[in-house]
């Protein structure tokens, strides 16, 4: 069970003085953090892309990059790398660039994102949403079967005759997730393709995503993969504290901020305490409490899912650095080790 850390490196307003942190000093606290994850023992370590304001992660890859010879063991990830608006050669070759820097240490997270941004940035057509996904999927696997890509062209891009792909990965082949946010076809893709999932959940029961986990490995043994063999991951809102009720109370207005935000843009109602209070119980989708709390909700869902990976995402809605430090700072020495005790104890019980 492996346990890490997922951002997208906000930059929003403090949710009463509307003061923001700018996006140069974000992207400096955010190879502090993956330096401090790495020091205190945690698995992996994601960055999201995005192009909007509010966000300072629109080239993780570079941000991964920068941590990677500060680093010794920590994995570092996307999450997501937006594959629909990108470049599959390019997304191979900056992230091979990174699994060189770090010395085998490189993962690639793709998804279609949550946001849309990207696609008119990028001279897309959102009407093409899905067939650019499942394309540009293929062409990023492709390229790093073999050091040369034969591609026979699509609608959306011309073929590729015999070319090699530099520099190649440490790693052969190199990791690349799928990302969901809850999408059956998803699940099935992953599964028929024998890679690995990493769920979002953010909203809801978290034990709602297993007749998903059932119909991701279903559709693997179809396709002749080991179900045992697969790795499914979780990424989940939360924070950190000395106590349960100083994590809440510290984690509420900037995750209401955050969330009423983005609601704003999706029709969502705005978040109440006693909704926020209610996600953070045991079956509830909001990790926030003390250390022994949290490992006992992540055990929870491993029971739940079979999870074989954890990321808290951290910070929803721009914490102060300090506390956003000593909250991977407990993840790292605290909450990791109860949860791969108790792990250990359920293995050697069943």
């Amino acid at each position: 069970m492996e346990i890490g850390i997922s951002t997208f490196l906000e930059a929003t307003p403090h949710p009463l003085t509307r003061e923001k942190v700018n996006h140069a000093e974000r992207l400096r606290r955010g190879v502090e953090e993956i330096v401090l994850a790495d020091q205190v023992g945690l698995d992996v370590y994601a960055i999201g892309e995005h192009h909007r304001p509010d966000y300072a992660a629109s080239a993780p890859e570079l941000v991964l990059a920068a941590a990677a010879p500060l680093t010794k063991k920590i994995r570092l990830s996307s999450a997501v790398t937006v594959l629909s608006s990108n470049d599959p050669v390019r997304v191979y070759q900056a992230f091979s660039t990174v699994d060189g820097l770090s010395n085998g240490r490189a993962e690639i997270m793709a998804g279609r994102g949550s946001f849309i941004e990207s696609f008119p940035l990028f001279g897309y057509d959102l009407n093409d949403y899905d067939e650019l996904f499942d394309e540009k999927l293929e062409l990023l696997l492709k390229i790093r079967a073999s050091e040369k890509t034969n591609w026979p062209g699509s609608k959306h891009r011309r073929a590729i005759v015999n070319l090699g792909v530099y520099p190649r990965a440490v790693q052969e082949p190199l990791p690349v997730w799928i990302a969901s946010g809850g999408n059956p076809e998803s699940a099935v893709r992953a599964g028929t393709l024998g890679l690995p999932i990493v769920f979002a959940i953010i909203g809801g029961m978290p034990e709602r995503f297993a007749p998903l986990v059932g119909l991701y490995k279903r559709a693997a043994e179809k396709a002749g993969h080991d179900p045992s063999k697969l790795q499914i991951a979780s990424h989940s809102h939360g924070f950190l504290a000395d106590t349960t009720q100083q994590a809440a109370d510290t984690f509420y207005p900037y995750n209401k901020s955050q969330m009423d935000g983005i609601g704003r843009e999706r029709g969502w109602p705005p978040m109440s305490r006693a909704s926020y209070d209610a996600s953070r119980d045991l079956r509830g989708a909001l990790y926030v409490g003390d250390p022994e709390f949290v490992a006992e909700k992540i055990v929870n869902l491993r029971r739940q899912l079979g999870l074989t990976r954890f990321f808290l995402h951290l910070d929803v809605g721009s914490m102060p650095h300090s506390e956003v430090m000593h909250a991977i700072e407990l993840l790292g020495t605290k909450v990791a080790p109860i949860v791969h005790k108790e792990i250990a104890r359920l293995e050697a019980s069943e």
